[in-house]
């Protein structure tokens, strides 16, 4: 049997108090989503009472329902999933392809690349020469505009770079010298022994394209191509949130309040993050770590 170790007064004090600081921390930063939550699915009228909400007020999900009847809610929410996913994939695959040639030392000037690349995390053109360049190349108002714009992210790319240059190099080798071209080493040897730091690169990328607006208020004028993070824009930025569901909603639009309305699109359009995160989790840390690493 362990020994057991006694804690000192001191020990024991400086313990609880940690623990009530992580616990007045953990509390400090689910809250906030929590009272949207539990404001959304309590009652209209109970809830503009105030207060803290630790649970729902007479629960009721007819925000919800009111909400999911309106046209637009489904527009925007396939075209932040469309663009999310074929966006996370295109610039995984740019920055993999890019990341992989510069982590090699036999490559000539890729310091001077990784400088270039570098230099543009320091500094960028701005909003109106992107502007024209997209301009320029006709994607207004297009589906690609949410996409290639900001396809492939500079920080992302040093820490895939990063992570290759870990790995040893006599995989690469005995490759080719069975024959492989440096697709096939990419494709077949080194992304899929590279899952954990795709992952949290894919991640990063995943919640940038699912919380990004600007560029669709920018570049697109259509409402076939509004995303849901401008949905939620317009609404909260509106003085009569309430015209977007009082044409479903009938009499209950009689039961609902514009706050609650509003408390339950921001609940729409984060629920589906809360809900990837935890399968991807537990390949952020170890794909930050190793990534971040120089070799």
């Amino acid at each position: 049997m362990g020994m057991k170790i006694k804690r000192t007064m001191g020990e024991r004090v400086g313990h609880g108090i940690i623990i009530f600081l992580l616990t007045l921390f953990a509390f400090a930063c689910i809250y906030p989503f929590w009272h949207v939550l539990m404001y959304s699915i309590s009652d209209s009228r109970e809830a503009m009472t105030g207060g803290l909400f630790l649970v729902p007020r007479s629960p009721t999900f007819l925000s919800y329902s009111m909400i999911f009847k309106t046209r637009q809610i489904y527009v925007a929410y396939s075209n932040t999933i469309l663009r999310t996913l074929f966006g996370t994939l295109l610039s995984v695959l740019l920055t993999a392809l890019t990341a992989f040639p510069l982590s090699l030392k036999r490559m000539r000037g890729r310091q001077f690349f990784s400088m270039m690349i570098f230099f543009t995390m320091l500094f960028n053109g701005g909003l109106i020469p992107t502007f024209l360049v997209v301009q320029d190349l006709g994607l207004l108002d297009t589906f690609l505009a949410l996409i290639l714009p900001n396809a492939m992210s500079a920080y992302n790319m040093f820490i895939l770079r990063n992570y290759f240059q870990q790995l040893p190099e006599s995989l690469e080798e005995s490759a080719y010298i069975d024959g492989a071209n440096p697709f096939i080493v990419l494709f077949r040897i080194i992304l899929p022994i590279s899952a954990p730091s795709l992952a949290a690169v894919a991640m990063f990328y995943g919640i940038a394209n699912w919380n990004s607006y600007l560029d669709c208020l920018l570049y697109t004028n259509s409402d076939e191509l509004q995303v849901l993070q401008i949905y939620l824009r317009n609404l909260l930025a509106s003085a009569g949130a309430m015209d977007s569901i009082a044409g479903v909603a009938g009499s209950d639009a009689n039961r609902l309040t514009e706050e609650t309305v509003k408390m339950t699109t921001i609940a729409v359009s984060v629920i589906p993050i809360l809900v990837v995160y935890p399968f991807l989790q537990r390949y952020y840390t170890k794909g930050i770590t190793v990534g971040a690493v120089k070799g």
